[in-house]
């Protein structure tokens, strides 16, 4: 059983440029992290985009929908920028894909070593393999149904709608 993994960008893969005091995107630090958590899962990586979610078009969340769709595992994470994760969340659940999808991403770069990234990934790996079909959010060792999650911004944490 292997597990497919999309990589959007998000701040999962931010970089910090020491010069310009900005964030940027290099690549993706997905296989680092994973040999990092000794996984041993066997997955498949495909980098769709490098993009803050807050920059996503409707045609990068229709290339992400498609390549859900289209992907030969039905077991699928995406990581995912935090900001529209959950906007991205309803563009696959509206396609009735019968896979069962995990977004996830990162409060804090992977890069600045205390980021919830690493957990966070470790945390979809095991959730993708557990759920029933459907479309789901995992952050911070928690894992939501995709219509019944918001991003609370003050707090900066995923919560149930309840």
């Amino acid at each position: 059983m292997s597990i497919r993994i999309f990589v959007t960008g998000g701040t999962f893969d931010k970089e910090y440029d020491e010069l310009t005091g900005k964030l940027f995107f290099n690549k993706t630090h997905l296989r680092e992290m994973l040999n990092l958590g000794r996984s041993k899962i066997d997955v498949n990586v495909s980098t769709l985009m490098m993009k803050d979610s807050l920059e996503m078009t409707d045609a990068d969340r229709s290339l992400i929908v498609d390549n859900c769709q289209s992907s030969n595992e039905n077991k699928v994470i995406v990581t995912h920028g935090t900001d529209t994760m959950v906007k991205t969340a309803h563009s696959i659940a509206k396609k009735n894909i019968n896979k069962v999808i995990v977004l996830t991403g990162a409060m804090i770069p992977y890069k600045f070593g205390s980021s919830d990234g690493l957990f966070n990934l470790g945390a979809a790996i095991g959730f993708v393999q557990s759920l029933n079909c459907g479309v789901y959010i995992a952050m911070n060792g928690k894992c939501f149904n995709y219509n019944e999650v918001i991003k609370n911004s003050e707090t900066g944490e995923f919560e149930s709608k309840r």
